[in-house]
């Protein structure tokens, strides 16, 4: 039975805190899961924003953020862990091809090119950036149209999600980029439930308790 767990891959996938769950940090969160292995899980809380928005990020980090579609958007609560840290989370970019160039940079893991330093590429379509090149890139306008910045991120060792998963602290579903990038931050709990066909009203209090 564990070992059938252990080989469910939830990258790419929205985990949804029950009720019951009331741990300070992930009550009543959607996390989206980036990587997820025998090894671990890592992800992005997308629904609780801090108390500081892009531009301000930016400004901390010297750069003047010239995206007026951005410069108002909050930054997010990734997670508990290393919460001075800026992690971003983005739809695809790739480099532009230069005739007899070759400057685009290896993704970790990965034999396709990407545009910054450091960017995971997820299966299902999004990136996480952590380098500042992609902030210095939206900072003069460009960069990833769609994007979410967090201060922080979630972790699980091996074998813990799968746990908490077993204990009815988490649901889990397919995750949908338009909940993180084009759903308002209060609805993104209702809407990635309702991926499910649920509403929050259903779900037992009792449930993480089991």
């Amino acid at each position: 039975m564990a070992s059938d767990s252990a080989r469910i891959n939830l990258t790419h996938h929205f985990l949804i805190a029950m009720p019951g769950l009331q741990d300070q940090s992930f009550s009543r969160s959607v996390v989206y899961l980036c990587e997820h292995s025998e090894r671990g899980a890592l992800g992005l809380i997308i629904n609780k924003p801090a108390d500081i928005k892009l531009s301000g990020l930016f400004e901390k980090v010297e750069l003047h953020l010239d995206r007026p579609d951005l410069s108002d958007a909050p930054v997010f609560h990734g997670g508990p862990v290393q919460t001075e840290r800026g992690f971003v989370l983005h739809e695809p970019v790739r480099p532009t091809p230069v005739p007899g160039g070759d400057d685009a940079r290896k993704s970790d893991g990965e034999d396709e090119p990407t545009v910054y330093a450091s960017t995971l590429m997820i299966p299902g379509g999004l990136e996480m950036t952590t380098s500042k090149d992609v902030l210095e890139a939206m900072a003069t306008g460009a960069g990833p149209r769609k994007v979410l910045v967090t201060l922080g991120y979630s972790a699980w060792d091996e074998g813990q999600l799968e746990s908490e998963i077993a204990e009815n602290s988490w649901l889990t579903v397919m995750a949908d980029p338009a909940v993180i990038f084009d759903t308002p931050v209060e609805q993104r709990y209702d809407k990635a439930l309702s991926l499910l066909g649920l509403e929050a009203w259903k779900l037992s209090p009792e449930a993480g308790h089991a």
